[in-house]
């Protein structure tokens, strides 16, 4: 064989990131197909030989020793065999080289088919097995190209599609950038195995916590829930471990260099960490802070939370387009109802009752102010109630007269 096969190989290693036996027995599969399309045929029992000192290449064809052929392609009578090697008997193999001194174009090409095919299928087993460990991981990972949404990006030699879907919104992405991923799954398709990858999946933020935290990296501080919405907000409840460790101090860090590492990381998502209550209204108060919750009442059979607030802290428990009450619901895992502590007991049970019923839709607004109302998710009218006109300006398309119309409608509802 060429003086430069072995050079060739190692090269092919490096670029393919596969060891070199794999790329060795890719190359005498395509021997084999090589040999079988010019002298042989396929239920032949080819076998190859590559010495890597010399890199000489010898064709063998195997055959059973048999008292009487019944497949000519794989099977010699003993007297036969016993011309070549004296020594053999019944039921042995015997191997005769068959070495070629060239091979036609049909048989290069379909060698060269072979090796090509075997490698992606390499590459795919190889890029299963090295992920498949790192599942539920977080990962470096280089941009790769950007083309339009969608985003590739190169770790450990294997390039990975990050979906749309899973892209922080507000994030700018270009070639080479550095960004760390959430590594979900590693799932097998008819194309091969597929990496699914995260930006926005909640545990990233457990795992960009790990690395920053020592103590959420050893385990004394516990992270009990995250809810996020990705490059704009998200809330993280911890408990500790061990009673003279504050979880919020340890999250936060000394003027706040913990937890703003891991908002930077996040293209400056705001991070909000909450101390875990097993008690459902402690939770359920710290959860919805900064706002001050005068008093909460649970509803076990419907899985609700009634909480009520003074009128001038409704606007920051709701929050920004609902955002607040939004993620504490999903951090909790409670549906959560705020209402105003400011109306009587029994006035306030009416008007919840009433509020499931009269929605966005009754209202006398026009049609185009109400579908950007639900469009926030504001579409019962208790939602609305007690939010001022610069309340309704900050959810997004609302202009000043049309919060002034809500208002006026809210009022007469």
């Amino acid at each position: 064989m060429h003086q430069q096969f072995m050079a060739a190989v190692r090269q092919l290693c490096n670029e393919k990131n596969l060891p070199e036996d794999v790329i060795m027995d890719i190359v005498k599969a395509a021997l084999r197909t090589a040999y079988r399309k010019d002298y042989g045929n396929k239920e032949q029992n080819i076998e190859v030989d590559i010495d890597p000192k010399t890199e000489n290449v010898t064709i063998y064809i195997v055959k059973k020793v048999v008292d009487k052929i019944e497949d000519e392609d794989s099977d010699m009578l003993l007297e036969d065999a016993r011309k070549l090697n004296k020594t053999i008997g019944l039921d042995q193999e015997i191997r005769m080289e068959v070495t070629p001194m060239s091979y036609g174009r049909i048989a290069a090409q379909a060698a060269k088919q072979v090796i090509i095919q075997r490698i992606q299928e390499a590459e795919r087993d190889f890029m299963f097995e090295a992920f498949k460990d790192r599942e539920n991981e977080l990962v470096n990972a280089q941009i790769h190209r950007v083309d339009g949404n969608q985003v590739f990006v190169e770790m450990g030699g294997v390039t990975a599609l990050l979906p749309s879907r899973e892209q922080i919104s507000s994030e700018q992405y270009y070639g080479g950038q550095r960004i760390k991923l959430y590594l979900d799954r590693v799932v097998k398709t008819p194309k091969g195995p597929q990496l699914l990858i995260s930006r926005t999946h909640p545990k990233l933020v457990e795992k960009l916590m790990e690395l920053e935290i020592p103590e959420v990296k050893t385990g004394i501080v516990i992270i009990k829930g995250v809810a996020r919405e990705p490059g704009v907000r998200c809330k993280v409840a911890v408990a500790s471990k061990d009673p003279q460790v504050d979880p919020i101090g340890a999250c936060v860090g000394q003027n706040g260099v913990r937890v703003q590492a891991v908002t930077h990381e996040l293209a400056g998502e705001r991070i909000d960490i909450i101390p875990w209550n097993e008690d459902a209204q402690k939770y359920i108060m710290e959860s919805l802070k900064p706002a001050k919750i005068s008093r909460v009442e649970i509803d076990d059979k419907a899985h609700l939370a009634k909480v009520y607030v003074t009128q001038d802290q409704r606007a920051l428990a709701i929050g920004k387009s609902g955002q607040n009450v939004r993620l504490a619901s999903h951090l909790t895992g409670w549906e959560i109802d705020i209402l105003d502590t400011d109306v009587p007991a029994g006035a306030a049970a009416a008007e919840a009752t009433e509020n499931k019923i009269l929605m966005v839709s009754d209202l006398d607004l026009p049609e185009e102010v109400k579908e950007k109302l639900t469009a926030v998710s504001l579409e019962q009218v208790g939602q609305l109630m007690g939010l001022s006109v610069k309340d309704f300006m900050q959810v997004d398309g609302i202009t000043k007269e049309e919060a002034t119309q809500i208002v006026e409608a809210v009022k007469t509802a």
